[in-house]
């Protein structure tokens, strides 16, 4: 059984910095694909990032430029390096694990989620 678990999130000004990690078990999958997704208190869940296997990634046009998808394989570790966060990017961050598709860039196809870490940006 998959699981996964986020750390990382909390408060901080906008135009600052934030490291997300989730450490994945349990996983047997040859190929896959792991992102980040995000939900706000008025939003639907909406992808971020993805990473697959052959270590192709992919972003959101909104965070494009500002945050770094990463994983390391001996940690068996996603990671997500936010950098310039701002406002609009405050939301519950979730990792999931899936198999990978394209649509307007590479992202993750999933039931498996984490059980979510909180990112808050002030103004």
């Amino acid at each position: 059984q998959v699981q996964l678990v986020e750390s990382g999130g909390g408060s901080v000004q906008a135009g600052g910095s934030l490291r997300l990690s989730c450490v994945a078990s349990g996983t047997t999958y040859s190929r896959y694909c792991m992102g980040w997704f995000r939900q706000g208190p008025r939003n639907e869940r909406e992808g971020v990032a993805t990473f697959a296997s052959d270590g192709t990634t992919g972003y959101a046009d909104s965070v494009k430029g500002r945050f770094t998808i990463s994983h390391d394989n001996a940690r068996n570790t996603l990671y997500l390096l936010m950098n310039s966060l701002k406002p609009e990017d405050s939301a519950m961050y979730y990792c999931a694990i899936g198999s990978c598709y394209y649509s307007d860039y590479l992202r993750v196809a999933t039931n498996d989620w984490g059980q979510g870490t909180q990112v808050t940006v002030s103004s």
